[in-house]
């Protein structure tokens, strides 16, 4: 490591996201600069949000704002409302007081009764999913219920937003500048301010020369924005958007000059690990913005974007960094982190996909993982791991098992995404097992046919579930990924998806289910009519990440019965499981690896 500069770099992640361990974002950066000799800190404020939130204290001040909330809109509803008004003829304002005041209605009609306990249970609840109670099923659902109705008080005095461990919903919220911009300002909806307020100060004596804040998905928007608004405000340090969200709208950015003028100085393209280091040389005075590669900024009056530099390759990066994590603040009993051994797709031909979008396809040495596994186990006691991989191959999981298979230390245990290729034979999934892998998550998609070969999934149709017993016979969990409707999917189409669920449920041990979107850069979008799309919309929200269309194939109210159907039905076979109840993979991972496939996949709960 080289000597440390004077100039202070801090990173920084914002809410919202779910809690349960850090992200894998600032760990990368952090590591990066610190290791070329860099004075930078990182701060998760995601996970002390939800621990800020959380708190006797603060739901009860939420229920008496929102008692006296309701006082208010009741006593001003005359003034708003009237019976002859349609919808259209209300103001955005309106609409949104009319929506608080019969969301408080409805809630102190049938909840109220929630007003008298949540406050007291909410610690022990935390307490709960935070220690050795966490692998109690009863007690963990019955924590997760508590939280769930906690978040949603706390929610009350912000309708119409909702906070929740999963995400944000606003049923006003549209992927657009204009209304991004009010739900930032707007102090009645806007739920993250208030905590920001109370750690600003803290952020401000840190006397940081540059200040990034690292967004990488939708529900970090108005929160994240929220932050480098107020930062502009409040500090001279150069503030910097980086993170997967806005590299994707890019385009949609450079027309609105006054972002970088009320939320950013500048936002960072793509992988950062080494553009972090040019916009570093640029805080020290080493190189000016406009030599610093991946950026887009405003300069004299218009927006510029320079060149891209050429990734990192990851063998080439240093280690993650935790060093300014506080683990136990987690939701969690053990961390499982998030870990790259590979970026964008080996495979990278699905028709849907563009979540590799952005990156360039490179893959970590096995020898790297295995070192680095050793010394997250020794500096922070880590040896739980999700690969954030697009997809682990066959080849790289033997090679890694193999290896890991020789060392003398304790092994970790992981789970990560795979395509259900045949070259996953029982012996590599064997030697996967013995070398710490527990659980799965493999690309299903469908049970038609037709429609996997419009995916283009380049795998034998027939053989996935030879693979998928393989895996349950060994002790792996086999998680399946499935979606339904991919343009030209008729209702047929789509039962053949829930009979697979069905008569395979012996080796299908969970599922994940969603309606298909279409994202901004997905392979199918460059060719629609081989689709069956018949139509694309221009893009209302100019910020939004997908693309609507029209395609040949059931229509919405169709979709709306089959989603509804395949839970009816899938809760039928399935039997009322315990995974239904965990909710997120890292979880269901913890439980997995405590007690095994078979114990998970036997235990039904009852409530």
């Amino acid at each position: 490591m080289k000597n440390v500069k004077k100039q202070k770099l801090l990173l920084i992640f914002p809410p919202q996201w779910t809690p349960i361990s850090p992200h894998f974002a600032l760990p990368s950066l952090l590591g990066q600069l610190k290791y070329c000799g860099f004075n930078a800190e990182a701060m998760d404020l995601n996970i002390d949000f939800f621990n800020d939130i959380l708190t006797k204290e603060n739901i009860e001040n939420s229920i008496k704002t929102t008692k006296q909330q309701f006082e208010y809109l009741q006593k001003n509803l005359l003034s708003v409302f009237s019976p002859k008004k349609k919808e259209n003829d209300y103001t955005k304002d309106e609409q949104m007081f009319l929506y608080k005041y019969n969301r408080i209605k409805n809630y102190l009609q049938k909840n109220s009764n929630y007003f008298n306990f949540i406050p007291v249970l909410i610690d022990e609840a935390k307490n709960n999913i935070k220690s050795e109670n966490f692998y109690n099923p009863k007690l963990l659902v019955q924590s997760i219920n508590i939280i769930d109705k906690a978040l949603e008080i706390i929610s009350l005095p912000y309708t119409p937003t909702k906070i929740e461990f999963e995400g944000i919903s606003n049923p006003f919220f549209k992927f657009n500048y204009e209304t991004i911009k009010y739900f930032v300002l707007d102090d009645k909806s806007n739920i993250f301010k208030k905590y920001y307020e109370k750690r600003l100060d803290e952020i401000i004596k840190k006397n940081a020369d540059f200040i990034a804040v690292s967004l990488n998905s939708s529900s970090q928007i108005v929160p994240g924005l929220t932050l480098t608004y107020l930062l502009k405000q409040r500090t001279n340090a150069h503030i910097n958007i980086g993170g997967n969200f806005f590299g994707r709208i890019a385009d949609q950015l450079k027309k609105h000059k006054d972002f970088f003028s009320i939320f950013a100085d500048s936002v960072s393209i793509e992988e950062g690990e080494g553009p972090i280091i040019e916009v570093a040389k640029f805080v020290t005075g080493e190189k000016k913005i406009q030599d610093v590669p991946n950026l887009m900024y405003k300069f004299q009056g218009t927006i510029h974007e320079n060149q891209k530099m050429k990734p990192i390759k990851l063998n080439e990066m240093a280690n993650i960094n935790l060093d300014d994590y506080d683990f136990s603040k987690y939701f969690s009993p053990e961390i499982v982190l998030p870990y790259q051994s590979s970026r964008g797709c080996y495979w990278g031909k699905c028709s849907f996909c563009d979540q590799d979008f952005g990156q360039n396809f490179n893959v970590k040495s096995t020898d790297k993982v295995i070192a680095e596994f050793k010394e997250l186990k020794e500096k922070y006691n880590i040896e739980k791991f999700e690969f954030i991989d697009e997809s682990v191959s066959p080849t790289y999981l033997d090679e890694l098992s193999k290896k890991l298979k020789k060392q003398k230390v304790t092994a970790p245990e992981f789970f990560f995404d795979a395509r259900l290729e045949t070259a996953f034979t029982k012996e590599i999934l064997n030697n996967g097992y013995e070398a710490g892998l527990r659980m799965v998550l493999w690309g299903l998609e469908s049970g038609s046919k037709k429609v996997l070969e419009l995916i283009n999934k380049g795998i034998d149709l027939d053989k996935r579930f030879d693979i998928l017993k393989d895996a349950k016979d060994i002790g792996i969990w086999n998680f399946a990924f499935i979606f339904f409707g991919f343009p030209t999917e008729t209702i047929d189409d789509a039962m053949l998806t829930v009979k697979m669920l069905i008569d395979n449920k012996d080796i299908i041990h969970s599922y994940g289910r969603s309606v298909f979107t279409m994202g901004r850069h997905a392979k199918l979008a460059e060719n629609p009519q081989k689709y069956g799309i018949t139509k694309i919309y221009p893009a209302e929200d100019e910020f939004s990440p997908n693309i609507n269309f029209e395609s040949v194939g059931s229509n919405k109210k169709q979709l709306k019965e089959i989603l509804n159907y395949c839970i009816i039905q899938c809760s039928k076979a399935y039997q009322n499981p315990l995974w239904m109840y965990l909710r997120y993979r890292e979880w269901l991972f913890l439980y997995v690896s405590r007690y095994g496939s078979d114990w998970v996949k036997n235990y039904k709960l009852s409530l």
